[in-house]
């Protein structure tokens, strides 16, 4: 085209010369244009990284995409086969969109946890001109203030055996490091499939490492009580069985180094050191504030100094530089007499009183369980809107039930109840089990109630699943093993994290009423105080038990809490139907 162009403005009288600079310019401006036009257009993708898909997995091999460039992606969909340490998984993603770019194919080997993997582009925008980033093997950490680099020591210590690596596992989805509390294998004891190698405290519970291993441990590298481990750190080699534990080779230790260097931070110099002669103050009336403050700062008097303003007022600049000239440094501040001197020029010199006997203060460290309750209900707090609802019970009904049974011989205690009346006024108000996920409702089909239990660690929610389809005694015996459990951190993963709804109950502490937090992604706890004996409006005494509700306000009505609250009252206070289970329960609702 651009040919028979330049031939038809020759034929028009145009010069050679001038013709090819034009069309030159012309063709360098298209190019330009290209360029940034080419940049402005492209659709910024969302990252798809290796994900970890077990506790110990560090890298991983791509099998198979599933999908391939351009399907539409839908929230549980399988992306790719991945074979990790364990055995050959599938991917599932939570996201929505289109596939727009895979950047590392099938049959990619020792792809990093965390290494970029694949693009995807929300639906409707253009995946064909998604921006590709640069693929590196290992994704880089995040810093808020500085960058950091891993070098590696250049050489190896210990023998010539290599050893199989033990790393630090990932024992819960929110875990990023560890205490190793005990070792329960010695270097040269063998280690079969599903032996607890060492007891870790994570930031939920102290947890059992099992290993999937078969040989011998060999080396040691960090022993008992060993703090604040990273998830991937080396802590012990193995060697198979049968070959010499004591000549394994121990690799080189990652060092880390900060390529931000700290720089003092100079803070102007004040004179300090007491003079012999007093500070002489002089009366700053009539300037304005900044001259004021500079003269009281400097301890100048303003009529030596020669204004440049208006009928020779005296300016910011004329202080400056009066300052500047008579090379002035900054006074201390004028001494105030405490309340009841007289004499404001004595220095008294305050002196303070100390203990010289008595216990001193005591530093506890907080658990990686602590800093993460924190951490949790801080955010729970702040980020979720919490409402409140109140209702109190008769519980005299309750009390003599339980005393009944007592006397049969079966032990339920109060907080039996309560566990089995909430479960089924979830079952009758379904609206309030519900977790809140990603700015949507999840109504949950089972009533599964997370109990607060407080341990030297920290608070821990074992949970009562099914609930409402199990009798007061199976409830009461399966929460005394949990809590017993829970006490000495011997609750696996599934028995403490998930659960539908949360009792908090201090009633035992006669602690009348109170409030408490939210543990997400559930939208209600309920908070339970002591029963106390009041005056009927027949003059009778009664036992009342107060139940405030905190729910989310974004997931949980007002008047389902109500509906709720209303069902539970009812339950506790005509506590016969709590003694059937879940089909029985049903049965007579259908009659």
């Amino acid at each position: 085209m651009a040919t028979s162009l330049f031939r038809s403005a020759l034929k028009s009288g145009l010069h050679k010369n001038y013709l090819r600079k034009t069309l030159q310019a012309s063709f360098n401006l298209e190019k330009i244009l290209c360029i940034h036009t080419s940049s402005l257009l492209n659709v910024k993708g969302q990252e798809i990284n290796m994900p970890s898909l077990s506790p110990t997995m560090t890298e991983g091999n791509i099998v198979k995409w599933l999908k391939k460039e351009g399907d539409k992606i839908s929230a549980g969909d399988v992306l790719c086969e991945i074979q990790t340490d364990k055995a050959v998984m599938a991917f599932e993603t939570e996201e929505e969109g289109v596939l727009a770019k895979i950047l590392v194919p099938d049959d990619a080997k020792e792809i990093k946890v965390g290494a970029l993997i694949a693009l995807m582009v929300a639906e409707g925008e253009d995946w064909k001109s998604v921006e590709t980033p640069e693929v590196k093997g290992v994704a880089p950490a995040a810093s808020n203030s500085q960058e950091e680099e891993l070098q590696e020591s250049e050489q190896t210590t210990g023998g010539n055996t290599p050893g199989i690596e033990l790393n630090m596992p990932s024992l819960s989805p929110t875990m990023s490091e560890g205490t190793i509390i005990k070792w329960h294998k010695k270097p040269g004891d063998k280690v079969s499939a599903g032996d607890v190698l060492c007891d870790i405290q994570t930031d939920k519970a102290v947890m059992s490492f099992e290993t999937e291993e078969e040989g011998t441990l060999a080396k040691i590298l960090l022993g008992d009580d060993s703090k604040d481990v990273k998830v991937g750190d080396l802590i012990a080699l193995m060697v198979a069985e049968g070959e010499d534990w004591n000549d394994v080779q121990v690799p080189g230790k990652k060092k880390t180094k900060s390529s931000v260097a700290k720089e003092d931070v100079q803070k102007p110099k004040v004179e300090s050191q007491p003079s012999s002669e007093p500070t002489t103050r002089h009366s700053y009336d009539g300037y304005s504030p900044a001259v004021r403050s500079l003269l009281e700062l400097y301890a100048i008097d303003g009529s030596k100094i020669v204004g440049t303003g208006k009928q020779g007022k005296i300016l910011k600049g004329d202080v400056l530089k009066y300052v500047t000239e008579n090379h002035l440094s900054i006074k201390p501040p004028r001494t105030v007499p405490l309340p009841g001197e007289t004499s404001p020029s004595k220095s008294v010199t305050p002196t303070v009183s100390r203990p010289t006997k008595g216990p001193g203060y005591v530093d506890i460290p907080l658990t990686g369980m602590r800093l993460t309750i924190a951490k949790r209900l801080t955010e729970s707090k702040t980020m979720i809107p919490h409402a409140y609802a109140t209702a109190e019970s008769n519980i005299d009904s309750l009390l003599g039930l339980r005393k009944q049974l007592k006397s049969a011989g079966i032990n339920v205690s109060v907080n039996d109840f309560i566990i089995k009346a909430v479960a089924v006024a979830l079952k009758h108000c379904p609206l309030v089990n519900c977790h809140f996920v990603k700015d949507q409702v999840v109504l949950q089909e089972t009533s599964d109630i997370s109990i607060a239990v407080a341990t030297e660690s920290g608070l821990i929610t074992p949970i009562v699943t099914n609930a409402d389809a199990k009798a007061l005694d199976e409830i009461s015996a399966e929460i005394k093993e949990l809590a017993g459990r829970a006490r000495i951190g011997k609750l696996q993963l599934h028995e403490f994290q998930g659960g539908s709804f949360t009792i908090s109950n201090l009633g035992m502490f006669d602690i009348s009423e109170f409030s408490a937090i939210i543990n997400p992604p559930q939208c209600g706890i309920l908070a339970i105080g002591s029963g106390r004996s009041v005056i009927a409006l027949n003059g009778k005494p009664q036992t009342i038990m107060t139940a405030t509700l905190s729910y989310d306000s974004r997931a949980v009505s007002e008047s389902a809490a109500s509906n709720f609250l209303e069902t539970l009252q009812g339950l506790l206070q005509t506590p016969a139907s709590l003694l059937l289970t879940s089909s029985a329960n049903k049965k007579r609702a259908l009659n």
